[in-house]
């Protein structure tokens, strides 16, 4: 397949002079909901993936590989631009290469790389510990090498603001954006001064990760040089409450007829691109 109308838009939006809230979406049903929607893009989180394939926290357990096929299947299910979260692009910097490799042909449109030390090293359980800056900006380095197709978007991003402070945050920025990324992400920023001092350094597109209080202006963001903001990964944590009410009903001896929150026929058909499958058959299956 060719991505490069996904990534094209992708890039459009960090061209612009708003600030986006993707959507969170988790398999291809949650991203054609997305798109239908309306979402400029969708964002596939590490957390979300590691929940989705294996039922596991966001401890690093997941693999590259489970990681990109997820991946491949939301991107091929529609046309939405698909941001994912390439943790620490599983392991050193040569296998940050073969992560940008991997999520390439998977079809993202962008992908984050930090510079956390993961998976947490023993003895640092409950830590959150950042690579030395030299070793983060060869990863990045790395990832913009293993990249084939230049209109996929790299991503540096930090947890500094919330682990090492401001001064450390400015640092990492200005090196990574020295590097080469296309983009910087910030995790832990927590007032709009610590943003307005962190843009004034840099001349890249800005991302936050989740934000709250006067942070979600929308407005301001986009003033502010940030071009998409998290807002979390309810629609995951959505279906596992529906799905826990839903057995549990069944289960406790409810009506299926009656059970609240059922998708409609025609909710189902449209994100099931029945219509689309209906009229292939018509055509090549020789059906009336």
């Amino acid at each position: 397949m060719h991505w490069a109308r996904q990534r094209e838009r992708y890039r459009a939006v960090l061209a612009g002079t708003e600030c986006v809230h993707p959507g969170s979406v988790f398999d291809p049903i949650s991203a054609r909901i997305a798109e239908d929607l309306g979402f400029e893009v969708g964002m596939f989180a590490g957390s979300v993936a590691s929940m989705t394939v294996l039922g596991a926290p966001d401890l690093i357990v997941l693999t590259l590989s489970e990681f990109a096929a997820q991946a491949h299947r939301i991107c091929r299910a529609g046309s939405l631009p698909l941001m994912v979260d390439a943790d620490h692009g599983y392991g050193n910097a040569l296998n940050v290469m073969r992560t940008v490799q991997e999520l390439e042909t998977a079809g993202a449109a962008a992908l984050t790389i930090e510079d956390t030390d993961l998976p947490q090293p023993f003895g640092e359980v409950g830590k959150t510990r950042l690579l030395p800056i030299e070793e983060g900006v060869g990863k990045m380095r790395a990832a913009l090498a293993g990249r084939q197709d230049k209109s996929l978007t790299i991503i540096g991003r930090t947890s500094a603001p919330g682990v090492t402070g401001l001064d450390d945050t400015i640092a990492r920025a200005k090196a990574y954006e020295a590097a080469g990324v296309d983009a910087l992400f910030f995790v832990g920023v927590r007032t709009r001064a610590e943003l307005e001092a962190i843009h004034a350094e840099v001349k890249l597109p800005l991302m936050l990760g989740t934000a709250s209080g006067d942070l979600r202006d929308r407005a301001w963001l986009g003033r502010t040089g940030a071009r998409i903001c998290l807002l979390g990964h309810q629609p995951f944590m959505a279906a596992i409450k529906t799905v826990h009410d839903t057995l549990k009903a069944i289960r406790d001896g409810a009506c299926p007829d009656t059970l609240p929150g059922v998708a409609p026929k025609d909710l189902l058909d449209r994100v099931t691109r029945d219509a689309d499958y209906r009229r292939w058959m018509g055509e090549y299956l020789g059906g009336g």
